[in-house]
């Protein structure tokens, strides 16, 4: 337990410790103004590219195994009508599971 507390002291140290020397203070605040004007307004188109590139990967998954199914019915794999993304085959699937064990008799 002694060396939990020691560890704890010196994180605690090793993030005070740059706060000690007023050029290092002006430095984190540099850090800090650049993060603020750079790093961070770059962050919300990043993760809008993945999250976008991300949903065209499994469309694209789902347009591929339509093709090789040779189905006709495009509703069995992504029925747009349905209601909070539960159109996709996978959940179709997965939600009739849980209707078919709640209503079992």
């Amino acid at each position: 337990m002694a060396a939990v507390g020691e560890l704890a002291v010196l994180a605690h140290k090793f993030i005070t410790s740059p706060q000690s020397a007023s050029s290092s203070f002006c430095n984190i605040i540099k850090i800090g103004t650049f993060c603020r004007t750079v790093v961070w307004p770059c962050l919300p188109p990043l993760l809008m590219y993945q999250y976008i590139r991300g949903k065209d990967e499994d469309m694209y998954a789902l347009e591929v195994l339509y093709a090789k199914s040779g189905s006709r019915d495009a509703k069995a794999f992504y029925d747009a009508s349905r209601l909070n993304g539960s159109g996709h085959w996978r959940l179709q699937q997965d939600l009739e599971t849980i209707r078919a064990a709640a209503n079992a008799e």
